[in-house]
């Protein structure tokens, strides 16, 4: 099943890395194992005789192309290092047929299965296992296609793609559509539309995943399942249920929206003490929520040794300049916004520069710029933190340079749409989302800063939702907890008990629901990672 656009506007977008990755195991390797040799030859077999060629088996030492593959999209180097259990095969299935065969020949050879779209695992879920667990990473990158169709404002879209190859095919095609996702170009859409998907456009039209209209779905059978095919309720999972749960999604039928050209970008930096930060923050509270719908403005706060700390606003206005100024100053007055901090420009030079990258052209590039090692959380919030509360916070980040918060607004149509819509649950009564985040670099001793971002983590715990405490699924966090799968892991009472620790922060009351999609789609607990949805047992176990 393909998908067939009925104004077949194609792109195949350049690819980054076409590797020749055919590699085999030798008499010559005598560090491998009996059981790795079988495996390897099991694997190569299979993906031979299915006509999949673009392949690299695991070696010790790994060869260099395995390592540049495997590397090229791991965006945390937490998970880069040769202490971290490597998969046995890396598989870049160039079609839907490779795909569907990919996933069989993995099952065949007793291979856990990982499907990396883009590498922005915070937690590195799409590329690594267990230790004690063979797997494969099946690599989506040379699944990259883009097809528009400007007549209808829509577009399918293969889950390799990344966001910045799709805002570039839409813009290509009509400047004035755009996708609504998010600001990181070199996401990859499969990753993101699987955990809700919340960009700049979300206060106007909602998620990516609120704006997906049909999908192609591999199940761990190798089916291709269209819309009408999965079901309702697995069509409801895949849009914002998390990713490596449910199969792999080969492509997306998106629902393209209407913006202005040209849209007005905003830039505001305004450094001062930690009260002033503070106090911006407090009003910023109150104001971006409420803002129009068309109106997106954020703030990032990051720490600073010399005690001043500086607010980044950025704002996109679907409009020209001068209103976007007047609602500013009329709104936000505190801000003081001049005019050469608000620029007219197309919606595409904007998602460039959100994206911070120099160019449109740069929004094909898969690669980003810098990579690093960091920790990540997130939260809700659902009433105003009050000036002491903010203070504080703020005291704590001005000791911590490498740290940042950023502070995104809901408001406008996340306001509007239900909570049960889609798995994403985070919509009225949340006044805007946090995501902490801290950064170090090679050598530097990594558990003092995630154990600095835990710290600050648990302070803002009495000022954030509660019962369960929320978080962003795409946001992925180990700490809320994680299962253990053994080989042949099926359903059980025992493992829907446990995932519900990040179950019900991910999801809330949608949980439930996601567990009976997954018994549904993948009763034998195929698609499985270490923070994955598990199926009920089946009957008489």
């Amino acid at each position: 099943m393909n998908p067939e656009p009925s104004l077949p506007l194609l792109l195949h977008l350049p690819l980054l890395l076409l590797f020749l990755l055919f590699t085999t195991t030798s008499s010559q390797n005598t560090s491998s194992t009996a059981e790795t040799t079988t495996a390897n030859a099991n694997i190569s077999s299979c993906l031979l005789s299915s006509h999949v060629q673009n392949f690299t088996l695991y070696s010790s030492p790994p060869s260099i192309q395995y390592s540049n593959l495997l590397n090229f999209s791991i965006q945390n180097l937490c998970f880069a290092g040769p202490s971290i259990h490597k998969p046995s095969v890396l598989i870049l299935p160039k079609t839907q047929h490779e795909l569907q065969s990919s996933i069989l020949c993995c099952r065949s050879s007793s291979l856990a299965i990982r499907v990396r779209s883009g590498g922005h695992s915070y937690e590195g879920l799409s590329y690594t296992a267990g230790q004690h667990t063979p797997f494969a990473v099946i690599d989506l990158m040379n699944l990259n296609r883009v097809w528009i169709n400007s007549g209808s404002s829509t577009a399918w879209a293969e889950s390799g793609a990344t966001l910045g190859e799709i805002y570039y095919a839409v813009a290509r095609s009509n400047r004035s559509l755009a996708f609504s996702a998010g600001s990181c170009s070199t996401v990859g859409s499969g990753g993101l539309i699987s955990g809700g998907g919340f960009g700049f456009l979300s206060r106007k039209y909602g998620l990516a995943a609120d704006n997906v209209l049909d999908a192609v779905l591999i199940d761990p059978a190798g089916r291709a399942l269209d819309r009408k095919a999965m079901g309702e309720d697995v069509f409801w999972a895949i849009r914002g249920g998390g990713g490596g749960s449910w199969g792999a999604v080969y492509a997306w039928k998106l629902r393209l929206v209407p913006v202005p050209d040209p849209v007005t970008l905003c830039s505001i930096n305004r450094p001062g003490s930690i009260r002033q930060v503070a106090e911006l923050t407090h009003k910023w509270q109150y104001v971006a929520p409420n803002l129009p719908d068309e109106f997106y403005l954020s703030t990032y706060i990051q720490g600073s040794t010399s005690g001043n700390l500086t607010n980044s606003f950025s704002g996109l206005f679907l409009g020209p300049n001068g209103t976007a100024i007047r609602i500013l100053r009329q709104r936000f007055p505190e801000l003081a916004v001049s005019e050469s901090e608000c620029s007219e420009m197309s919606w595409i030079e904007s998602a460039a520069q959100l994206a911070n990258i120099n160019s449109v052209s740069d929004l094909l590039n898969r690669k980003p710029r810098a990579k690093s090692y960091f920790k990540a959380k997130s939260d809700y919030v659902r009433a105003p933190i009050p000036m002491d509360g903010l203070i504080t916070a703020i005291d704590l980040l001005s000791k911590q340079p490498k740290a940042y918060v950023i502070f995104d607004p809901y408001g406008g149509e996340m306001g509007r749409i239900a909570s049960g819509d889609l798995p994403f649950p985070h919509r009225g009564g949340n006044l805007y989302g946090i995501q902490y985040m801290i950064e170090w670099k090679k050598g530097e001793d990594g558990m003092a800063y995630v154990a600095w971002i835990r710290r600050l983590y648990g302070y803002m715990g009495r000022f954030v939702s509660k019962n369960p405490r929320a978080a962003y699924v795409n946001y992925v966090d180990l700490d809320l907890g994680t299962i253990e799968w053994t080989t042949g892991s099926g359903g059980s009472w025992d493992a829907v008990g446990v995932a519900r620790a990040w179950g019900e922060p991910y999801f809330l009351g949608n949980y439930d629901r996601l567990v009976r999609a997954k018994t549904e789609i993948d009763p034998d607990n195929v698609f499985r990672n270490e923070q994955s949805i598990p199926p009920l047992p089946k009957e008489g176990s």
